[in-house]
């Protein structure tokens, strides 16, 4: 490396000090229910190994951003204890951890109303960190992004606010925030979750923009915020001294008249877990080897270590399915199914198009004496189909979960129907012969 290579990595490396990221993860989760009955949205499992937390933590250390922020307030210890244990940080290293929630002050104690709102009550702590550009993050959205590349784009377009976006079809448009662009990228107007057909097409792309992008052209597709922001430091603390709670429904609309405001148009695989049809079928991607891709060794996606053996699998007829560590398995046939750390599933059970989050431990106590139906695990000779079974559940023996009605929506006590998918909450018991 020459002295001109070297001048220029010294001034990328300074450059990348001076960026914090600030990941939002105070959700309550009202959609994603009742996965998220006794924890916040960004700590529900994912893919057998992973929490949705893990994903924006392990693409901001992947792209040297060292400075991160963790805001939240919902049901905030079982987050916080994950990533206590999975991100030690090196003492060594510049930058650091900070975990923020809702306080009492001399003004008073409130909760955050809004994702602006959550960083305008942490402000003060954020400001002490030397940045010049913020990142800002939500907890709960699946991507691999090069978080690098955006940032050099904010950089040399010298924007206040740059924008990650990406286009959308009409169903998706009517949730997102919409984008209008000059062919500078700079952002002309924005609307929060339009559901008038006449302002919505108002923000339709146009055919020569997809053309130029590539993207197809078959269907009407708008410009949508992906919820993922880099501001500068002044322009963040301007924002935030205007009124309002949110974002995309409060400060963005008026500011993007105020200052430089551009768009930054992401090309990859992008998710927002807002429901639990869409948390169902962004796990079962990763059974097709789509969606997140957690096999790319440059760009990791990290996790709590397990520290547990390689899956011991017994007599079993596997296809299309992902397998955790640790798990013991004994079943007739998993299929298009996704099967957690330390799942324990006993003889002649069927599971297929499944989500089986696994467990932190075999059994629910330490005593090695403890009888086998005690532990957590699926029983022998069960059928399961199009459901999703939350972590440390006990299902019993001849138990089928097959939704034989077909229902959309339905409460039981721990067993739940959401957008026809079957859901067991974590600690529950299902017993021997129960169908649903």
């Amino acid at each position: 490396m020459n002295a001109k290579d070297l001048i220029s990595q010294k001034q990328n490396d300074d450059f990348f000090k001076k960026v914090a990221t600030i990941i939002l993860a105070g959700g309550q989760g009202t959609r994603l229910f009742p996965l998220t009955s006794t924890r916040c949205k960004p700590a529900v499992s994912f893919g057998g190994r992973y929490r949705l937390i893990d994903v924006p933590l392990s693409n901001s250390l992947n792209s040297n951003i060292n400075q991160i922020f963790v805001v939240s307030q919902y049901f905030v210890a079982e987050l916080h204890q994950h990533i206590l244990t999975t991100y030690q940080l090196d003492m060594f290293c510049t930058g650091g951890l900070e975990l923020l929630t809702p306080q009492e002050t001399s003004k008073g104690k409130a909760w955050f109303k809004g994702t602006a709102d959550a960083i305008r009550q942490s402000l003060d702590y954020i400001l002490r960190s030397n940045a010049e550009w913020f990142m800002i993050l939500s907890g709960d959205q699946l991507y691999n992004m090069d978080l690098i590349a955006m940032l050099n784009f904010a950089n040399a377009k010298d924007a206040d606010l740059v924008i990650a976006s990406i286009p959308v079809l009409e169903s998706e448009a009517k949730r997102m925030g919409l984008l209008k662009i000059n062919t500078m990228s700079t952002i002309t107007d924005f609307h929060e979750k339009p559901q008038d057909p006449k302002i919505l097409n108002e923000y339709e792309l146009s055919s020569a923009f997809l053309k130029k992008k590539g993207k197809s052209t078959t269907k009407t597709q708008y410009l949508a915020s992906m919820g993922i922001y880099i501001f500068k430091r002044q322009a963040l603390i301007e924002i935030l001294e205007q009124g309002g709670d949110d974002f995309g429904r409060d400060l963005i609309p008026k500011f993007i008249r105020q200052a430089k405001c551009c768009s930054y148009l992401y090309e990859g695989y992008w998710e927002d877990i807002g429901t639990v049809a869409s948390y169902y079928q962004a796990n079962l991607l990763l059974t097709e080897g789509k969606g997140l891709n957690t096999y790319v060794e440059d760009n990791r996606i990290y996790s709590a270590p397990q520290h547990v053996p390689n899956a011991m699998i017994s007599g079993t007829r596997i296809k299309g399915s992902l397998i955790g560590q640790g798990a013991i398995i004994e079943a007739e046939s998993i299929e298009h199914s996704v099967i957690g750390v330390r799942a324990l599933i006993k003889k002649g059970t069927v599971i297929r198009d499944s989500i089986v989050a696994g467990n932190r431990t075999y059994h629910p106590f330490l005593n090695q004496v403890m009888p086998a139906d005690q532990y957590y695990s699926i029983g022998e000779n069960c059928v399961i189909s199009k459901t999703i079974i939350d972590e440390e559940c006990r299902i019993g023996n001849n138990v089928q979960l097959i939704n034989k009605d077909n229902l959309d929506k339905y409460d039981g006590d721990g067993v739940f129907i959401r957008d026809g998918i079957i859901i067991v909450t974590s600690g529950t018991e299902v017993p021997d012969d129960f169908v649903l």
